[in-house]
């Protein structure tokens, strides 16, 4: 009797074009359709009774359990991080705060990068604190051995977020979940930058978190996060907790990121190429002090990135000589004319923001000149770098 062929993994590109929907080789439309629906009918009462096991599974149940559409997001993410089950939420940063909720209670401790994302830090200073849990905060490049000393007997959680928000520090993250689980800790990460260039359960993460926001959706329109996780007992921790907040993602967001989805792979590798283009602009003036960009030769955390990622995507921060006032340094970011100034970032333009002032560091040293965050779009680099060019004539050393 013939054997069938053995079947080879899928690269990345073809996943990315075939997860989330019925297949090259099934009769009808190509995307799947978008469905919203908050009342689901059953056939019988017995049945309707029996919906409620389902809870953990994609099933129709109800409206805020998922729709076919939040069910085929949540397959996508899921293959693009390597994990198995997913849980789409309304926002990045729903999807940070959402699993520290579902790991930590009152008494309980967690341990944060001081680089961590702004917002994820005032939730753990306002409402963690509130509810009697106590976050403290490492500095983002310490080593295992290192760590190892501020892990406590009531340590539930270890956030990692690598690199950091505008500051972009590169954690070993390999040794530092090994550190947390030989003490029976939880290791959740913020892999947004990281997205598919970055396998998180390869490394030792537990929960992966994604804020759809930005590559994703790709086109600044839509807000939605992910968390995406491998073992059973995760995933009933985090998706009990979802149901338990009532956390629901728009289905119309969600079939906008599927078809975000379609393209990541071209636009991020697009991204990087001129992102890196652009840094590399930026390190040859003599205006710039430093440019926080992982895959940059020479770059703080180079070797990290380079031992662990297959690629990076095009947000990174620059750092001015220390003569070059903050001032100085805003008149130049206002001189842009392909730039826009605002949060966010992952879309397909080109966006440059002012971190000096804007960073709360507590147990790191601050950044010593002034600073500034820049993400590369789909325009050509040559454009954005004669557009810095004419920018820097603002630049004035002290």
């Amino acid at each position: 009797m013939a054997q069938d062929p053995p079947q080879t993994p899928l690269r990345a590109d073809t996943r990315f074009v075939q997860v989330g929907r019925a297949g090259a080789r099934a009769h009808g439309f190509v995307n799947p359709p978008l469905v919203r629906g908050s009342t689901v009918l059953h056939a019988s009462c017995a049945d309707r009774a029996a919906a409620g096991s389902h809870r953990l599974e994609q099933a129709l149940v109800y409206g805020l359990l998922g729709t076919p559409t939040h069910f085929a997001l949540e397959d996508a993410i899921a293959a693009i991080e390597g994990g198995t089950r997913c849980q789409i939420v309304s926002s990045g940063l729903a999807a940070c705060t959402l699993p520290l909720m579902a790991y930590l209670k009152a008494g309980d401790h967690c341990l944060m990068p001081d680089c961590v994302y702004g917002p994820t830090r005032h939730f753990c200073d306002t409402v963690l604190a509130g509810l009697r849990i106590t976050t403290t905060y490492y500095p983002p490049t310490l080593d295992p051995a290192a760590l190892a000393l501020m892990f406590r007997p009531t340590t539930r959680v270890l956030f990692l977020e690598s690199p950091g928000s505008h500051t972009f520090e590169m954690q070993d993250v390999p040794g530092l979940a090994e550190a947390a689980h030989a003490r029976g800790v939880k290791v959740l990460m913020d892999n947004t930058w990281g997205i598919h260039f970055f396998q998180p359960f390869v490394h030792g993460v537990d929960v992966s978190i994604q804020a759809l926001t930005k590559y994703v959706g790709g086109h600044s329109d839509v807000l939605l996060g992910a968390i995406t996780t491998r073992a059973e007992e995760d995933w009933e921790r985090v998706r009990g907790t979802a149901l338990a907040f009532g956390q629901y993602a728009s289905p119309d967001d969600c079939w906008l990121a599927l078809r975000g989805v379609r393209t990541l792979s071209v636009r991020l590798y697009h991204q990087m190429e001129s992102g890196i283009r652009v840094a590399r602009w930026f390190s040859e003036r003599p205006e710039v002090q430093t440019v926080l960009h992982p895959a940059l030769p020479g770059a703080p955390g180079h070797a990290i990135w380079q031992r662990d990622y297959t690629g990076a995507c095009s947000l990174f921060g620059v750092v001015f000589q220390p003569d070059i006032s903050a001032e100085s340094m805003v008149a130049m970011i206002d001189a842009l004319t392909l730039f826009g100034i605002g949060a966010s970032w992952g879309g397909y333009e080109s966006l440059a923001l002012p971190t000096t002032g804007t960073i709360r560091r507590t147990a790191s040293a601050p950044l010593a000149g002034p600073a500034a965050r820049f993400h590369i779009g789909l325009e050509d680099p040559a454009d954005l770098i004669a557009d810095l060019t004419q920018a820097f004539s603002r630049l004035r050393r002290g």
